[in-house]
């Protein structure tokens, strides 16, 4: 047995290192009191390294050894040769455990000559005296957000200042800015990827990857809008993932656990489990292992995307524990979970597990790091957050926001035994140099005052967008600006977007205007969409089912298409008034739900309604009227009476909450596929109005909304 004590530091290495640099020597005795050979390690590139040395025999002349050693980065494997010349050669082979921690197998020469070998590191052997130190730097939820949001607010001492926030350009640079002071680190992506900007709808998931290849992250879960083109969608989006990155520079990992594909069935295991998703990796950084499980939003996906039906989602909890124990039982005690899973999801998540460090989620878009609440942000909690596992260990929980406005940057110290000892970290709210008020740009003074604020602030940073991203985005804003060009109608206010009444999510409004009746542009879609179908006299929409805030100004075919970035198409459907009120419970509950979707919260065009959150499921809606086309006022609901609706073929089949549309849709006879799409209607509708508007308060649907504590929001 041969022992190699040297680790080289592969995962440490700059973009641009020197030919000449000398990185690490080692010499080995091929059998005792005879060869003794010793060679320096010289770095060419990150994935190649130079041997050189000599080969010492007694009583004989040095004799030169040369060669190359190759570092595959999405194998995490060497790939090692030693040439003296052509006609004697040392050649390492058969690895049977290739990792930074260790490599071993066999080695043979010319001269019949061969044996096992181990490959151990120095560092291997102190490790377990040491605290080890990990950076990671996250993001999630970016949804196709490439470009920078430039109409972004900040408050500096009170006064509030329009600033360019984001884009992903920035990500890149900020993660590969912050890198470079760890020996250690890990780059992770919690999930939904896609959908949600114009980018998407351009590129499939294209544009996002070959950016996401920027970054080269270790690893990335999937979020429940991976789905939303079924398994096949989301093959196509990891194969965009790894065709971008054909030289296995990156071999990001898609770590999904608790999703289960059909083996044979699924376009995601045609032949074999884990062809495309696997439940977790094992990350070696010299000595230390580190686990990153991936754990997806099980309820969410099923009901509120579209994968196969095939495919089956396992439950969280009892799925992370799992992996966690396989995880150790392999010997790696620092184990991360890779989450989709929403922050108070994760927090109750660690309470019930036995072995978690660390989460890093996503889905619900929160913003950590109260000390960013002074500039008028809404955070939702300290970053990290510390909470405990089910045995009272430490538990360290994190998200960075969404839309690529944020990178989150998490230092971990482990103790020996894989516990946490120290967890520090901050989210970087990314800005550009813009700094306007009242629209006019900050000079002087007044722009140092807030240069001088945003230095001072951690959370906060100017970021020159990286070069080579931004050579992408551009490219890619070439297409989606070709859209925007193309106007087809105006918008003469701002029409808000909403979710659930009042809870804020509007970019552009303050929620005051959406606490009453909540989304503007979610009831305008509902009346589009009655609109164009001409046997319908009511129409639903789901509040996620619209996307973006409409500005003021013209509103453009980007506009529709950003609004509406799914290929839906609209269906009719025979509804009695009965279903629709059961229909509406269902919706409403599913969007309360911590395991639900707030996207699903119902909006109407012919129907309104009150809502009361503070009432048990079954009582939360009352005073449900209609207003049918031909009439002119509006009257209760006839439970007894049969209604047409119009509504998306994703509602209609039952998703997101709307499970009483399902029945009826399977019934032919009372289904009607108008073969209008989703956002061509919109377009239409614009087209045939000219300006859009906010709607007469009498015709938002939801016309009084109590919360949870049963008060009137107004």
């Amino acid at each position: 047995m041969r022992y190699f004590k040297y680790v080289i530091p592969v995962l440490a290495l700059t973009s641009t290192p020197s030919l000449a640099e000398e990185i690490g020597k080692h010499c080995w005795q091929q059998r005792p009191s005879e060869q003794t050979s010793c060679f320096s390690i010289n770095r060419v590139s990150d994935l190649y390294f130079s041997l050189i040395g000599e080969r010492n025999t007694p009583n004989q002349a040095s004799t030169p050894l040369y060669g190359l050693a190759l570092f595959d980065v999405s194998t995490q494997t060497f790939k090692l040769a030693f040439t003296q010349n052509a006609a004697d050669s040392l050649v390492f082979e058969n690895f049977a455990q290739i990792s930074l921690k260790t490599l071993s197998g066999t080695w043979r020469d010319d001269k019949g000559n061969s044996g096992d070998f181990q490959y151990v590191g120095e560092q291997n052997q102190q490790s377990n005296d040491k605290t080890f130190n990990l950076g990671i730097f996250h993001i999630n939820d970016h949804h196709s957000h490439l470009t920078a949001n430039p109409a972004a607010s900040l408050s500096f001492n009170g006064q509030v200042t329009t600033v360019e926030m984001g884009g992903f350009p920035r990500v890149v640079a900020k993660i590969k800015e912050r890198a470079v002071n760890y020996q250690n680190i890990l780059k992770l992506h919690a999930g939904d990827a896609i959908t949600g900007d114009l980018y998407y709808t351009l590129f499939k998931g294209g544009a996002d990857t070959t950016l996401m290849n920027q970054i080269c992250f270790d690893a990335m879960t999937l979020g429940s809008h991976e789905f939303d083109e079924g398994d096949a969608g989301v093959k196509a989006l990891l194969d965009y993932l790894n065709a971008g990155d054909a030289t296995g520079v990156c071999g990001t990992a898609t770590l999904a656990a608790n999703v289960v594909p059909k083996l044979g069935v699924s376009p995601l295991a045609l032949t074999h489990a884990n062809e495309y998703l696997k439940p977790y990796l094992i990350k070696q950084y010299g000595g230390a292992k580190v686990g990153i499980i991936g754990i997806v939003n099980a309820n969410k996906t099923k009901n509120s995307s579209r994968p196969d039906a095939s495919t089956e989602f396992t439950d969280e909890a009892t799925t992370a524990q799992q992996y966690i124990d396989e995880l150790i039982a392999k010997g790696v005690n620092k184990i991360i979970l890779l989450t989709h899973y929403q922050y108070q999801n994760d927090i109750a998540l660690a309470k019930k597990l036995s072995g978690v460090d660390v989460i890093v989620g996503g889905d619900s878009h929160s913003l950590l790091g109260n000390n960013l609440a002074q500039f008028g942000l809404k955070p939702e909690g300290p970053y990290p957050t510390m909470t405990t596992d089910k045995n009272g260990n430490q538990v360290c929980v994190v998200q960075a926001w969404q839309y690529a406005w944020a990178v989150g940057e998490l230092n971990v110290n482990f103790t020996a035994d894989g516990r946490i000892d120290n967890c520090t970290g901050t989210t970087h709210v990314l800005l550009g140099e813009t700094f306007k008020r009242n629209g006019v740009e900050l000079k002087d003074a007044a722009r140092q005052e807030v240069v001088e604020l945003i230095k001072n602030t951690p959370e906060l940073s100017i970021v020159q967008a990286d070069r080579n991203a931004n050579i992408w985005v551009n490219y890619a804003a070439m297409f989606a600006d070709m859209l925007k060009l193309n106007v087809i109608g105006r918008a003469t206010e701002n029409l808000c977007l909403e979710r659930i009444p009042g809870q804020g999510r509007s970019q552009i409004c303050d929620v005051s205007m959406t606490r009453a009746h909540g989304s503007d542009i979610a009831n305008i879609a509902a009346l589009a969409f009655k609109n164009l179908s001409p046997r319908a006299d009511i129409s639903i929409q789901n509040a996620g089912g619209v996307r973006v805030d409409v500005p003021i100004g013209d509103i453009t075919i980007a506009t529709a298409y950003t609004l509406m970035p799914f290929a839906n198409t609209l269906v009719n459907l025979e509804v009695t008034g009965a279903e629709l009120v059961q229909i509406l419970e269902g919706a409403l509950d599913y969007a309360i739900d911590p395991n639900g979707s707030n996207g699903s919260y119902p909006y109407a065009s012919g129907l309104r309604w009150t809502v009361d959150l503070s009432k048990p499921k079954g009582q939360r809606f009352s005073n449900i009227e209609v207003k049918l086309k031909k009439d002119t006022a509006w009257s209760p609901i006839n439970l007894a009476q049969t209604y047409v609706v119009v509504t998306s073929n994703f509602l209609a089949s039952g998703k997101d909450g709307y499970q009483g549309f399902a029945p009826i849709f399977a019934n032919s006879a009372k289904t009607e596929d108008t073969s209008l799409d989703y956002a061509q209607s919109f377009i239409d509708y614009v087209k045939s109005v000219g300006t859009v508007s906010k709607l007469p308060a009498s015709e938002y649907s939801t016309q009084l909304f109590y919360d949870a504590r049963g008060q009137l929001q107004n």
